[in-house]
């Protein structure tokens, strides 16, 4: 998933000073409403305080009165007025507003930015994403959902073949690769995000096992066959619509990792797969944001 991955050539920033509940949920908004390839949101925590900022980044100018009303149906107006609009010079500018984002752990993965190379412990399976991509190193309820599903079912098996399916920055990939020690298949339909992922492979010392490729859904030769374990952190709409797809990638006994789902998206998602005969064994919710894990079955 281009989980937040920032647009190329950002052009605007919008910045909002609140709680954490209504940073969050304008954060989310964002996130579910707009090509990711375009626009970028996080919330963050301001010196541990009990003030968050909303930063979103555009591509393109965006309609500020739009922008405000969406702000104002999942808060107020008062918060949607006191968003700020304003044009960015061409600079390092997620560098500059994510370089202090903390590492985060899922289980023995840390995912953390240069800076906190010495924070990786002994038996720790460190995964480095610079602090300009840090949409997507796992600070996201997504992207940590999926990595402690994924811990999860290593601790009860280990999968022979394992893909994902919109590899976004490549950090479910990676992770994977390194927890395994082999290769693990990815793709995903940007081609800037698989520049992104291949990249942050190769520093990440997983070149040899993490090779994405750019692909429409699961339409690519390098990523045809059958998988143990299928990830797919994407939006709701996509994980419908490549049910049959995924489910025809899935051998015997897979499980799938499914995430980017808002929790009134579980619902459908869910059918989506139950007619291509997985169940839900597992579900996990992260800020509002739900990770689904599914092997073949009956419903339960």
């Amino acid at each position: 998933m281009l989980e937040g991955l920032p647009p190329n050539g950002a052009s605007h920033v919008l910045r909002l000073s609140t709680d954490e509940r209504r940073a969050r949920a304008v954060a989310d908004i964002i996130v579910e409403t707009f090509d990711p390839t375009e626009t970028a949101a996080g919330a963050f925590e301001v010196d541990g305080g009990p003030v968050w900022t909303v930063e979103v980044y555009f591509a393109e100018a965006p309609d500020e009165d739009d922008i405000r009303g969406l702000i104002e149906v999942v808060t107020d107006a008062e918060t949607a007025a006191r968003a700020e609009f304003s044009e960015i010079a061409k600079e390092d500018w997620v560098q500059k507003s994510l370089a202090g984002l903390e590492p985060v752990r899922a289980g023995r993965v840390l995912v953390h930015g240069s800076h906190d190379r010495d924070r990786v412990r002994a038996n720790d399976i460190g995964v480095e994403i610079e602090a300009a991509l840090a949409f997507g190193t796992g600070h996201h309820g997504t992207t940590l959902g999926c990595l402690r599903a994924l811990d999860r079912v290593l601790k009860r098996r280990r999968p022979r073949r394992v893909l994902d399916v919109g590899t976004g920055t490549g950090v479910l990939a990676i992770a994977a690769a390194k927890l395994l020690h082999q290769p693990v298949a990815c793709g995903d339909i940007d081609p800037v995000a698989v520049e992104t992922a291949r990249a942050n492979a190769v520093a990440n010392d997983a070149g040899a096992y993490v090779r994405p490729v750019v692909a429409v859904g699961l339409r690519h030769e390098a990523i045809v066959g059958k998988y143990d374990l299928i990830l797919a952190n994407i939006l709701a709409k996509p994980l419908r619509l490549l049910a049959p797809s995924i489910a025809a990638a899935a051998g015997p006994g897979a499980e799938l990792v499914l995430s980017g789902l808002l929790a009134r998206d579980v619902a459908g998602v869910l059918s989506a797969y139950r007619a291509q005969g997985f169940s839900l064994a597992e579900r996990g919710d992260i800020d509002g944001w739900a990770t689904l894990v599914l092997r073949r079955g009956g419903a339960r």
